[in-house]
């Protein structure tokens, strides 16, 4: 039996929590029900016994404290709510007893936002590691010591598992499950809660809303451009030029306040803008290429792919 540890830390978003927590209980009752024997014992640990969440309109009763943890396989952090900032300095001793745990043998995972605690304590450092496509920007800003990545939806190594969204932390479960008891629990529990185990990205559920959460004003400005006229031809030369800077000079600046290159952010705007075209209308895919820039159905094609994990014709049959 693996011995599974939810923290309770001051902040936690008690409701993905709980969702998560069910699941290792329904595998213990498919295992009950197969007439072997139960595979998790499920706890949650908090620095005290009682918690008080979601600004005091919740008190949770932990089943026991970190200095009566005892033996513990896996720990995991729940998705947060508020402030991540505050999150972290509220919460040092049990991101230092989460350290501890890992440092000495033991594994860890995250439920999205719940990532934060894991980087806090020094356990992403040099690593990649799994976040909400909508949170991946502040991520990088609070913890740059961690490669974050949000085109995926769980990544597992040495110990450490990450998941992205919080409704997606069902998977982590689910593939925790399947690595601690077997794939036909996993799979019953995936049917079970009626979850779409197949899906291995965010990337179609992600929106891109610009990366503008930095100080430079020149490629705030450059930004603003490419936004107000991404139909048009863009290039880095005539961007150089209208601002007033060397190509190289604007290329680096661009990289370093945004994350991406000139020619990846103008791709990028104009698959948002295709989106949106085909959730909100009847036109053609063709009609919506040449409306977004675009005159080369297969550069269409892949660029959308690459950004959103599915052609354009399946985007729109999931989400018009």
């Amino acid at each position: 039996m693996k011995n599974v540890a939810f923290l309770l830390p001051t902040g936690a978003n008690i409701a993905s929590l709980e969702t998560a927590r069910q699941g290792f209980l329904v595998a213990n009752e498919y295992l009950a029900a197969q007439g072997r024997p139960p595979g998790f014992s499920v706890r949650t640990l908090a620095v005290t016994r009682e918690v008080r969440l979601d600004d005091g309109r919740i008190t949770v009763q932990a089943d026991a404290v970190l200095d009566e943890a005892g033996a513990v396989d896996i720990c995991i952090a729940p998705p947060l709510l508020g402030s991540v900032s505050d999150v972290v300095l509220n919460n040092r001793a049990l991101i230092e007893w989460l350290a501890r745990h890992h440092r000495g043998g033991g594994e860890v995972a995250s439920l999205c936002m719940g990532a934060a605690l894991l980087a806090a304590g020094g356990l992403l450092d040099g690593q990649e590691a799994v976040v909400h496509w909508a949170a991946q920007g502040m991520y990088a800003q609070l913890f740059p010591e961690v490669q974050w990545v949000s085109d995926r939806v769980v990544m597992a190594g040495e110990g450490i598992y990450t998941s992205g969204g919080a409704f997606s932390a069902a998977h982590l479960v689910l593939h925790l499950i399947e690595r601690y008891a077997d794939r036909d629990t996993a799979i019953w529990c995936a049917k079970y809660f009626q979850l779409d185990w197949s899906r291995q990205s965010q990337l179609p559920f992600a929106v891109f809303m610009g990366q503008k959460a930095h100080a430079d004003q020149a490629v705030r400005a450059v930004q603003e451009y490419i936004e107000g006229r991404y139909t048009e031809k863009i290039t880095v030369e005539a961007l150089a030029d209208r601002h007033a800077m060397g190509r190289r000079t604007l290329e680096r600046r661009f990289r370093q306040a945004t994350g991406n290159s000139i020619v990846e952010y103008v791709q990028r705007v104009r698959v948002e803008a295709a989106k949106k075209r085909l959730e909100n209308s009847r036109k053609s895919v063709s009609e919506v290429m040449y409306e977004v820039g675009y005159n080369d159905t297969k550069a269409f094609r892949d660029i959308f792919s690459k950004y959103c994990g599915m052609s354009p014709v399946g985007y729109r049959e999931r989400y018009q």
